[in-house]
């Protein structure tokens, strides 16, 4: 805490503009030594970098002291050109008077430990900086604002108050406490796991989200699986044959589908392969299929309605079936199935509204989940759990113990307990100069 560090906080490379931050205690003179003064604070100024008779480049400066800053340090940040040896040597600079390089995270971490922010808006900057979808950037918004910390600090402080009271049990057993004490304590238990346990009980939504969801393609050997993964993804990434088992292994592309991060894989043809490489490549696409949010199940229009059996087995709640290949076959009016044609269009409109749909119920209320990671849950868990064996505690000692529990699981979420390994674990998440 006592270093000052730097970083470049834009993408390394050749480009317009490159920034620099800093933050810790030799800020304030090394900026003004670099730019001959210090700018008002928050107001960018221009200026000449010089460092030992050397022109280092004409940048904008920028000021911000100590607390009113990200991490609660001094700071500056140098607006630089974006050429290489522009930033080589602003660096070297640096270097010269003192400053260590930062690690991922190491801003945020100090605006952590200087109580600028808390754990949980330090994870949504770091879902933030990751968004790929207008979806997730409002989920990590919401979560940066405060939405969970505020929460769990409110159910926070009705368990330090009823654990207070509980030790008041403990303590003063002999005195004169106020009567049916114990059972108002027992109601606001009661209470509070009525308001944590809607939150677990949201099919992992919030976390479905941050993380993305999964649609495997599936069917048997040319059906058309990587014709419709090429047509989903808008560009060739599997190869496409008409021999069978042209796919061997499992094929991905990320996507971004009306504002829903999926993660499309292509399989391996379905059938009973005699040779190794094909069938581990079946045994992959079966794997796949067991984890995946959404199945595409495809089925040839050309041998439709006939079905072959592996596909058919894989058909239930999470998957849609499709008939590919129409253009080369017949309509048939006996069935209502989604039909496809990637050579002509036909169909992939009602597939992508098809998909949507289904993964919109999966996500139903993601933007304003309040758990949107694994840790948040269980420490919920944890918390509902003690409070639970509160209930059944025999002893006014025991009781108490298990508020204390219920109490500590809260204040990992928030980070209001010791967590120096979770920090390390959250933060090493970032990119340096964040």
């Amino acid at each position: 805490m006592n270093d000052t560090l730097f970083a470049l906080s834009t993408p390394p490379g050749r480009s317009g503009i490159a920034v620099i931050r800093a933050t810790g205690p030799l800020c304030g003179p090394v900026c003004a030594s670099l730019a001959g003064m210090l700018p008002k604070p928050r107001q960018a100024k221009l200026a000449h970098l010089c460092f030992a008779g050397d022109s280092l480049d004409h940048a904008l400066v920028l000021w911000f002291p100590a607390p009113a800053s990200f991490t609660g340090e001094d700071m500056f940040e140098l607006h630089l050109h974006g050429g290489r040896a522009v930033i080589d040597g602003v660096s070297k600079a640096l270097l010269a008077q003192g400053l260590y390089p930062a690690g991922p995270g190491d801003f945020t971490k100090r605006a952590f430990q200087n109580g600028k922010l808390d754990l949980t808006q330090a994870e949504a900057l770091a879902d933030l900086i990751d968004a790929e979808t207008s979806f997730q950037r409002r989920q990590a918004l919401r979560q940066e604002g405060g939405a969970l910390s505020r929460r769990v600090e409110t159910w926070r402080g009705c368990l330090v108050s009823a654990l207070a009271r509980q030790e008041a049990l403990i303590d003063f057993a002999d005195d004169e406490l106020p009567e049916g004490l114990s059972g108002h304590i027992s109601q606001e238990v009661v209470g509070l796991i009525g308001d944590i346990t809607p939150y677990l009980e949201d099919r992992r939504c919030g976390e479905r989200l941050r993380e993305g969801l999964v649609v495997v393609i599936l069917g048997a050997p040319n059906a058309g699986k990587s014709s419709l993964m090429n047509a989903l993804a808008g560009r060739e990434v599997a190869i496409v044959s008409e021999h069978a088992g042209t796919t061997r292994d499992v094929l991905e592309v990320h996507l971004d589908l009306g504002g829903y991060p999926v993660t499309i894989l292509d399989t391996a043809g379905l059938r009973e392969a005699s040779e190794g490489v094909e069938a581990e490549g079946i045994r992959r696409a079966l794997a796949r299929a067991e984890t995946a949010d959404l199945k595409l199940v495809l089925f040839d229009a050309q041998i439709w309605p006939r079905r072959d059996p592996a596909s058919q087995a894989l058909l239930n709640e999470r998957s849609i079936a499709v008939v590919s290949r129409a253009d080369l076959a017949l309509d048939s009016s006996d069935d209502d199935i989604l039909r496809i044609s990637v050579r002509t269009g036909r169909g992939l409109p009602e597939l992508l509204t098809a998909i949507e749909q289904r993964l919109a119920m999966m996500v139903a209320g993601g933007e304003t989940a309040l758990i949107t990671r694994a840790r948040h849950r269980l420490a919920l868990q944890e918390t509902v759990e003690a409070l639970e064996r509160f209930a059944g505690a025999v002893t006014f000692d025991l009781a108490a113990e298990e508020l204390r529990i219920a109490a500590r699981a809260l204040g990992r979420i928030a980070g209001k307990v010791s967590v120096e390994e979770l920090l390390d674990q959250i933060f090493s998440e970032f990119c340096i100069g964040k």
